[in-house]
């Protein structure tokens, strides 16, 4: 269906990959220029840092190209009482979050963060590993999931309030997100601590990028995938948790005529 929509008017969508590719490089564009005047930004030189931002546009990329059903955003489907219309069709959930794969009109950001990177490894003054690629797509899965699941724990509260809670998955995520572009090497451990814990930021893109340019302690390197199993254990624990109430209650954004609160 996506290949569809882009043989159907493909200047219109080539424009429109080409103008989301603009817009990412040039939202991540300030981030690399202070880097560029100061050569560096906490430990990491300037394409050290443009290393990171287009692994973060990797990430964000994509989780774009399989979002366009809401899939990481399960708040809005709770919140816009599309829960009961996903359950009455005889497919899995997960199946369903499946469909909305759009490879060819999304893959924007993924584009851009792939360009980024060819950039800056070509100008690391670092030597990466050999195995630095399989290293790379694992920390990218790992990353995806730390989000994945980070949004689905929050939209268990969707379940409780689903007017209130609609878009709370995607305040998290976009906060999430730009938070993530800023390099944390240089703040204090106070600081650090919650952006790898309570707001993981820094497990989207500065953490797995020390980690590819092997500047982590070893014994560290496992963090960010056992948080990612924690942090998936705790929103499937609380996401069924709401649900079983979700099943008892159903929602009240409608009324009697259907029309939406």
């Amino acid at each position: 269906m996506d290949l569809g929509s882009l043989l159907r008017d493909t200047k219109f969508m080539v424009i429109a990959v080409l103008a989301d590719i603009c817009a990412d490089i040039s939202a991540i564009s300030g981030i690399f220029l202070l880097a560029w005047k100061f050569d560096g930004i906490g430990g990491l030189d300037k394409y050290e840092v443009l290393f990171m931002l287009a692994y973060g546009g990797i990430v964000n990329g994509v989780i774009a190209v399989f979002d366009n059903r809401n899939a990481s955003f399960p708040s809005r489907i709770i919140g816009r009482g599309q829960w009961e219309h996903i359950f009455i069709m005889p497919l899995p959930y997960s199946v369903q979050m499946l469909a909305g794969f759009f490879p060819f009109t999304c893959s924007g950001r993924f584009i851009s963060g792939v360009i980024l990177m060819s950039f800056a490894v070509a100008n690391l003054t670092v030597s990466l590993p050999w195995w630095w690629i399989p290293l790379l797509l694992s920390n990218v899965i790992i990353s995806i999931v730390v989000v994945i699941a980070l949004s689905y724990l929050v939209s268990s509260l969707a379940f409780y309030a689903p007017v209130q809670c609609e878009e709370i998955s995607s305040t998290v995520r976009n906060s999430v997100e730009y938070t993530a572009t800023f390099p944390l090497s240089g703040m204090p451990l106070y600081m650090k601590i919650p952006l790898l814990t309570i707001f993981p930021a820094g497990l989207i893109a500065w953490f797995p990028t020390l980690i590819i340019l092997n500047k982590t302690p070893v014994s560290t390197n496992i963090f960010p995938i056992v948080f990612a199993v924690l942090l998936s254990l705790t929103a499937s624990y609380f996401f069924k948790k709401g649900f079983h109430y979700y099943v008892k209650k159903g929602i009240n954004r409608y009324h009697s005529g259907g029309h939406r609160c």
